[in-house]
């Protein structure tokens, strides 16, 4: 037992406290990630709120031995993603302005345009947004995979089936 007179003499005992109470920070590499298959169904979910926790599962930030530097996030399967829903009329109000690189090359579309073009185009840009913007998003990404109707061709993987509402 640790004697408090000891304890308030420098240098003396700072050593074996050190030992009782040290923690180690875990940093993941890629060879250490533990990358898991999840399935989330978007099916009534609001499109905001779902990409927010789904950017979250792609980058890690559930696990607690998230290292920020390191793809050490789920990969992630949405189904019924032509189901999903956005409030009030952002549907036709909200725009992606994007830039073909030529004058005069901008380019205007909204979520429902885009929906229409493919289903995984609109979900894949709201999730692309809440990633880094750097090298390691880039790769991220490539982690999401979205299929229209409730089916999909990932069961070789076997994923797991989660609520996105019990994330927070």
């Amino acid at each position: 037992m640790v004697n408090q007179k000891d304890v308030c003499r420098p240098g003396l005992i700072t050593n074996k406290l050190m030992e009782f109470n040290s923690y180690k920070t875990v940093s993941l590499n890629k060879a250490t990630v533990d990358k898991q298959w999840v399935v989330v169904d978007a099916e009534g979910q609001i499109l905001g709120r779902m990409c927010t926790k789904v950017a979250k599962l792609l980058r890690g930030k559930y696990k607690p031995s998230f290292t920020p530097n390191v793809d050490c996030g789920d990969n992630v399967i949405i189904i019924n993603a032509d189901k999903v829903e956005m409030t009030g009329n952002k549907w036709t109000d909200r725009e992606y302005v994007r830039y073909t690189g030529f004058p005069g090359g901008q380019r205007v579309m909204s979520p429902a345009e885009l929906k229409a073009k493919g289903v995984d185009r609109l979900i894949k840009k709201v999730v692309k947004g809440m990633l880094p913007k750097n090298r390691l998003g880039n790769k991220i990404i490539n982690n999401l995979y979205v299929f229209g109707g409730a089916e999909h061709n990932m069961q070789a993987q076997q994923p797991k089936q989660i609520d996105i509402n019990t994330l927070k």
